[in-house]
């Protein structure tokens, strides 16, 4: 199983890193069609709004309640009965989800207002935002179909991760990326406004992710017709786990969202900038914390529904290990070079020609986000420990704190140093959901990390700082900043390079080797 989990999650991180890959490049796309203007601002804000939901409702909630019910169906009854159970979750679902796009698109500017409601004062009051606003309302019609789309590709790929079919989920995102990219090299010019372009871009997207997962559904026999249940024994316990699990799973994203809504107030380019630091962020998220997830909430139902208590604490100690091994350097890394990195990606077109310096925002904003890298990667590996054994309320309780906290550290830090505070207090609110996630697994006596993790946790750090030392005396000594775009990637290839060699080399010679990285079962102590 060792060998297995290991296999997978790397297969994921390959897959996951050549979508984060297109998507930096959707962003750098992004950045020099729109810079970080108005335009920028409502785009992401018409995006995030979508996606907000999708983390919430499919990815987030649905599909921590969704595995472990369909693993526990999976190897109790087998597969005749989980494909009448795909068949009422697809046909409850997409019904569900129908209604609430229609109702966005009808209503996209009550939507604008709720979440944007600065812009829709200015509107109402003939200010300098008002043009916030339309542009918002139109652009929200245009994508948010992507949420009905995207929650059945959500649902499509829970199933193909439990028959591990890992590969097929972790690509499908690729397509989005490749679809705005069209759009926005093709369209852009069909429109006095190229936000509708990549509009469009996300509506295709949603349509051809779908499309493409459909097929490999059909190969594992679990495709059939979609059938509303709303009352189906499966479907009810679904929907008891689901309810708390918006609440616990996903309070990054309502971080996030709330982070626009204060930033929407904020000077002009706020929103862009914290976009583009996430983005950053969200890079080795997706590649570690995410793909490992991906892969071992799985395989936690599985072993919760088989009764293997103590294999389950070794996974989860595997998972946390992992997320150590990468999460760690990650972050003293992105610390360091995340200017070079910046110039590389945006550092062009509108992004660049603005009167204000948007490389050093966002480097700013980088820097606020990476402090609680860690934290974000490690809640993606404690809350499957929960939602593996279909406890859903514990994580609603953590969550609602972690919540307040973030708001709490937002009114705090925002007055004083604007759309930094906010990036900080999102930080800090998700080491503090980490942190009492854990104390509930461990008090519970489902999950205590081991000493060897431990012992594995301070080796990371001594080798992040030797890392860190290294990489930041290289790249004062390397002259970049005023360069092309050529030397720059040069420079910061180099330097990843160097970072990754001194990092494992210091990490060997404290004794870390492949087994200790592969291996779920910790070295007896």
């Amino acid at each position: 199983m060792a060998k297995g989990l290991f296999k997978s999650g790397m297969i994921v991180s390959a897959m996951t890193m050549l979508s984060r890959i297109l998507g930096l490049v959707r962003d750098a796309v992004v950045a020099n069609l729109l810079g970080a203007g108005l335009a920028a601002d409502v785009f992401l804000f018409a995006n995030r709004i979508p996606n907000f939901f999708r983390r919430l409702f499919a990815e987030g909630a649905f599909a921590q309640a969704f595995v472990p019910v369909l693993s526990e169906i999976k190897e109790k009854h087998g597969d005749d009965e989980v494909r009448i159970f795909v068949a009422q979750a697809a046909g409850t679902l997409g019904t569900i989800l129908l209604g609430v796009t229609l109702l966005g698109v009808i209503f996209s500017p009550v939507i604008a207002a709720l979440f944007g409601a600065t812009w829709f004062v200015d509107w109402w009051q003939g200010g300098e935002n008002a043009a916030k606003f339309v542009l918002a309302s139109a652009l929200l019609k245009l994508t948010i179909p992507y949420l009905f789309f995207i929650s059945l590709v959500a649902l499509c790929g829970a199933v193909l991760n439990v028959y591990n079919r890992f590969s097929v989920a972790a690509f499908t995102p690729v397509l989005l990326n490749l679809s705005i990219i069209s759009s926005a090299v093709f369209l852009h010019e069909q429109f006095e406004q190229g936000a509708y372009a990549l509009a469009i871009g996300v509506f295709i997207g949603g349509v051809i992710q779908l499309a493409f997962q459909i097929p490999f559904m059909g190969k594992l026999g679990v495709l059939s017709k979609p059938k509303f249940a709303w009352r189906a024994p499966h479907i009810v316990k679904v929907r008891k786990l689901m309810l708390p699990a918006i609440f616990g799973v996903s309070v990054s994203q309502i971080n996030l969202l709330l982070d626009t809504i204060i930033a929407a107030a904020l000077m002009t380019g706020s929103i862009a900038w914290l976009y583009y630091s996430d983005r950053l962020i969200e890079f080795p998220l997706g590649l570690f914390g995410i793909a490992i997830a991906t892969v071992i909430l799985p395989t936690l139902s599985k072993l919760h529904a088989t009764d293997k208590a103590e294999n389950f604490q070794h996974t989860m100690d595997w998972g946390v290990r992992f997320v150590l091994l990468l999460g760690i350097p990650a972050m003293g890394g992105l610390m360091v070079i995340s200017p070079l990195i910046i110039s590389v990606l945006f550092g062009h077109g509108e992004f660049k020609n603005s009167d204000v310096d948007n490389i050093a925002a966002v480097s700013a904003g980088v820097a606020a986000y990476s402090v609680g890298l860690v934290s974000f990667m490690l809640i993606k590996v404690l809350a499957p420990g929960f939602y593996a054994r279909q406890d859903t309320k514990t994580p609603v309780k953590i969550g609602i704190k972690a919540m307040v906290l973030n708001m709490v550290f937002n009114l705090a830090l925002a007055p004083f140093i604007g759309y930094l505070g906010l990036a900080l207090a999102t930080s800090l609110s998700a080491t503090c959901n980490a942190f009492l996630l854990y104390h509930a697994l461990k008090r519970e006596g489902v999950y205590s990390v081991s000493r060897f993790t431990l012992f594995f946790a301070a080796k990371s750090v001594l080798a992040t700082l030797a890392m860190v030392g290294t990489v930041y005396w290289l790249s004062q000594q390397l002259i970049w900043r005023d360069e092309g775009l050529f030397t720059q990637l040069w420079v910061l290839g180099f330097l990843l390079v160097c970072a990754m060699f001194m990092y494992f080399l210091v990490l060997f010679v404290f004794g870390v080797r492949l087994s200790t990285i592969k291996e779920i079962r910790a070295v007896e102590e």
